[in-house]
């Protein structure tokens, strides 16, 4: 079966199925070490030294949380 295939039968199955299996094929990489590359690396290090700069320019998860589940009509 091709990738293409694996991701129709995938997308055909119930949301919470496809939670489930897009959950176990995430569970198998999280057992892995996962290298990030140096273009990401150097992104992440440039975020954390501008928290570091602006520590109070943050957004609460909650409110993060809240507009996306009014965006896309998820009760919380």
């Amino acid at each position: 079966m091709s990738a293409l295939e694996i991701l129709a039968t995938i997308r055909a199955m119930p949301q919470a199925e496809r939670r489930k299996v897009v959950g176990k094929i995430w569970e198998e990489f999280s057992e892995t070490e996962l290298e990030l590359s140096a273009t990401q690396a150097a992104e992440l290090d440039r975020r954390l030294q501008d928290h570091s700069h602006h520590p109070n320019d943050v957004v609460p998860w909650s409110e993060i949380k809240a507009a996306t589940d009014a965006k896309f009509a998820r009760k919380p």
